[in-house]
């Protein structure tokens, strides 16, 4: 018997009550965004779960990465004061202030 390409799917008749029909309208929509967050999901190598999306695989920094360069920050910001000199240091501190001072004369009263 040959296929019928004309069939027609069978569609859920809608409630007639109004609360419920404005439900089903609700979580017909809701479907719809998770499915489309689920593919956007996979697309990014990522995982839907519970409403949620998740990171799968590897971190994207690498933790000893993270700490040579948190170390390296902490011993750069001292190393710069002590190595500039007092004048210099007063004129960073003078262009400092007057930026910030600068911001407050900007902002509408």
């Amino acid at each position: 018997m040959p296929q019928r390409s004309s069939k027609k799917k069978a569609r859920k008749k809608r409630p007639t009550d109004e609360n419920q029909l404005a439900k089903s309208i609700v979580d017909e929509a809701v479907a719809d965004v998770e499915e489309a967050v689920r593919k956007a999901a996979r697309i990014g190598g990522m995982e839907f779960a519970g409403g949620r999306v998740m990171q799968t695989g590897e971190p994207e920094k690498n933790p000893a990465a993270v700490a040579l360069g948190r170390l390296g920050g902490k011993k750069g910001g001292p190393a710069r004061a002590k190595k500039l000199t007092k004048k210099r240091r007063s004129e960073i501190a003078k262009k400092a202030a007057e930026a910030r001072w600068q911001k407050k004369k900007e902002q509408p009263s």
